[in-house]
């Protein structure tokens, strides 16, 4: 047996329980064509969405979006859906901007503002 250390184990897609979108939709009386209609996202993406299959999705900003209206049209809290997607995707977000592997800063986030990383 290892030894505990303390640390949480780090969180791993396979251990994320499933939320069971398609029986939230079909409780609330809603049609993946219905949703497809009124978001313009094309059924195949609804579907991965529902079997959270999220590496079908196009990416980028796209999933969130898609998240998000998914979530709204079945009356789901869209926090906890991109909560759950985070988790199982292993999403990480740092809250310092990028920063080359030489510790200089690109001109555009000194343009956009991006405060500098602590000196080494």
């Amino acid at each position: 047996m290892p030894p505990k250390t303390g640390a949480p184990a780090p969180p791993c897609s396979a251990c994320v329980r499933p939320l069971g979108l398609s029986r939230l939709r079909d409780t609330a009386g809603i049609s993946l064509e219905e949703i497809a209609a009124g978001t313009k996202i094309s059924l195949r993406f609804l579907r991965a969405i529902e079997a959270e299959d999220f590496d079908q999705l196009p990416g980028g900003i796209f999933n969130t979006s898609y998240l998000r209206q998914y979530a709204a049209a079945i009356g789901y809290d869209a926090g906890e859906l991109l909560a759950h997607y985070d988790l199982k995707m292993n999403v990480t977000t740092s809250p310092k901007g990028p920063q080359r592997e030489d510790g200089s800063r690109s001109l555009l986030d000194r343009w956009l503002g991006i405060p500098a990383q602590a000196q080494r």
